[in-house]
């Protein structure tokens, strides 16, 4: 299973709240302009709030990150799916679909 993906949809509460992407220096997050413009649209993480500015950052966001299982289970996931343990944005495109709590996150596209 080991995809490499590039980009994803996060989702917050089924909706398109922005786009995260491994870039050469890093990752990025940005919000949807459409997500932007809804009054009722909460941001994904207090540590990113609603704002038209790329977010950036040369490790995972923490917030992202913490999506992830740990321990044990980490060790699992990672050895089912045949992914890296230490490759934390594969790993959360992988199984992002179906996180605790209100955050979405659907892969894009293969590099």
């Amino acid at each position: 299973m080991q995809n490499k993906y590039k980009s994803a949809e996060v989702l917050y509460n089924n909706k398109r709240a922005g786009i995260i992407k491994r870039t050469d220096s890093g990752y990025e997050f940005i919000y949807d302009l459409d997500y932007l413009g809804d009054n009722s649209s909460r941001p994904v993480s207090l540590s990113m709030p609603l704002s038209q500015e790329i977010y950036r950052s040369r490790e995972l966001f923490p917030f992202f990150e913490g999506l992830l299982p740990e321990g044990w289970l980490l060790s699992q996931t990672s050895s089912v799916l045949k992914i890296d343990v230490n490759d934390k944005f594969n790993l959360l495109l992988n199984i992002g679909r179906d996180t605790i709590g209100a955050v979405s996150i659907i892969p894009l596209d293969l590099n």
